[in-house]
């Protein structure tokens, strides 16, 4: 089923309303779909690489809002809409380990999670079910998606066609080189603040810390 999904979202890059159904894939994939948008998103970039960038910061823009959606779910709907998601996703195992995080880090870890492989859809219905502050999870996630999204935008436009080949072949080492080092600047901070005991503390988190903040 999921590669059937997959090549129907491929279907609709020789749509004439292509740049419409990136938004919506951006926009549904930040709270429930399971397909990510950046295929989508390369094959625009390489049908036109001079419109690249403004591809990329259309998928930034539609994921930053799909991601308040998926806040929305887990602010409001968790019990009900939020679980039955992520277990769809198969993320209820994910979902402790991401609420533990998500307290434990907050905005820095948003902005490292969101820039990885790792479900931005588990960050977002997290953050809203611990009821992280809206403003810096706006923030974040904008700076998170820029990041995934920007590399694709920026390489296309600086190099056109040819970079495909490259993007096919390394943007998951070149995207994870730049997290290693928001990671590695994040962690000396930590070391430095004293809280070099935190990632013990979420490696394996209680039952007991999936349950909101109060605001």
């Amino acid at each position: 089923m999921l590669r059937g999904l997959y090549q129907w979202v491929m279907d609709k890059a020789a749509h004439r309303h292509a740049v419409w159904w990136l938004a919506l894939f951006a926009f549904v994939e930040a709270s429930f779909f399971p397909i990510p948008p950046h295929p989508f998103l390369g094959l625009l970039c390489l049908a036109d690489p001079k419109r690249a960038i403004r591809f990329a910061a259309i998928a930034t823009l539609a994921s930053v809002l799909g991601g308040l959606l998926g806040y929305a779910i887990g602010y409001t709907l968790y019990d009900t809409v939020g679980t039955q998601l992520l277990a769809w996703l198969g993320l209820t195992d994910s979902f402790p380990v991401a609420a533990c995080y998500l307290r434990e880090y907050g905005v820095e870890i948003l902005i490292v999670k969101g820039a990885t492989p790792i479900p931005f859809k588990l960050l977002t219905i997290t953050a809203g079910f611990i009821h992280m502050p809206l403003v810096p999870f706006v923030l974040a996630s904008l700076v998170s998606r820029s990041i995934s999204f920007m590399i694709v935008g920026v390489l296309f436009r600086l190099f056109g066609a040819p970079i495909k080949r490259f993007i096919d072949k390394y943007l998951g080492w070149v995207t994870a080189g730049f997290v290693v080092l928001v990671v590695a600047g994040f962690l000396a901070l930590t070391f430095l603040g004293g809280g070099h005991g935190k990632n013990d503390k979420c490696s394996a988190p209680a039952t007991s810390t999936a349950h909101p903040v109060q605001p």
